[in-house]
């Protein structure tokens, strides 16, 4: 009997979590950015980075005005990721190098933080925490680690793979309202609170371009963008008209809709 419930409840569970309702939305396009763009970010503020194949930023305003322009830090490789979650501080990680570049809202280089000194090899994920300290994934220890701005590791979780059944590498960490979320493709969303502990696990799988805001996770499959209630188990799948699907990479925030494309990057207004 108690096995019976069991499959029930996760029976239940499952198809809350992938029951979906599709809706078409329509996008008119509102800006274009002309150029040759290997990706791009948006921060809290509607500030635009462009990232190209020189390893450059270019920073323009919401309206596609310049801003700023950084120099290329080419003795650290190739561009990993770039955090812009905190837009006084823009985190620039270095994968080949485990190296951290932090800029200041000028992308002026206001700080280096090598991570080997520190212990961490190699890193797939980084991201800013609530502290302005950094959330950092040490892939050879398997552990979620913050370290701060002297390299100081000031938090580290348990090796993960006494904790999942399998290893779990995130590709992308975003710090939000109380919570770490880590994402990897594969095997879904982890969700751990600010002392290392794991409070959820989501199977929301082969998403793209991960979001997070309020109790909502967002991400691409394609050019459809999924929304994920946590509250209510729902998902919400949206499709774009007119259609995205030459898009090398789509972002969504607010109401906003942001297509990097081979001739540039085109932004939509969603309508309502």
């Amino acid at each position: 009997m108690g096995r019976l419930i069991f499959i029930f409840i996760l029976f239940f569970f499952w198809h809350t979590v992938t029951a979906q309702t599709e809706t078409v939305q329509d996008v008119k396009e509102k800006l274009f950015v002309q150029g040759s763009y290997t990706d791009f970010y948006v921060d809290n503020l509607n500030n635009i980075y462009l990232l190209n194949a020189g390893n450059q930023i270019k920073k323009l305003n919401d309206k596609g005005d310049s801003v700023t322009v950084s120099n290329a830090q080419k003795i650290w490789g190739d561009i990993g990721s770039i955090d812009v979650s905190n837009s006084l501080k823009i985190v620039v990680y270095y994968k080949d190098f485990s190296t951290i570049i932090v800029l200041d809202r000028f992308l002026k280089n206001v700080h280096t933080i090598d991570l080997r000194k520190c212990g961490i090899l190699q890193a797939e994920a980084v991201a800013t925490s609530y502290d302005n300290n950094y959330w950092v994934f040490d892939e050879v220890e398997n552990k979620l680690k913050k370290v701060d701005d002297n390299g100081n590791i000031l938090l580290s979780t348990p090796d993960l793979r006494t904790v999942f059944d399998e290893p779990y590498l995130p590709e992308k960490i975003i710090d939000y309202n109380g919570n770490v979320y880590l994402y990897n493709k594969r095997q879904g969303f982890k969700i751990f609170d600010y002392y290392g502990a794991l409070l959820q696990s989501l199977p929301l799988i082969n998403w793209n371009d991960i979001e997070v805001e309020k109790n909502i996770v967002s991400g691409f499959i394609n050019d459809t963008l999924h929304v994920y209630n946590n509250n209510v188990f729902t998902e919400k799948v949206f499709l774009f008209n007119p259609p995205q699907n030459d898009a090398t990479r789509l972002y969504h925030q607010l109401n906003n809709l942001y297509v990097l494309k081979n001739d540039g990057l085109h932004v939509f207004n969603i309508l309502q």
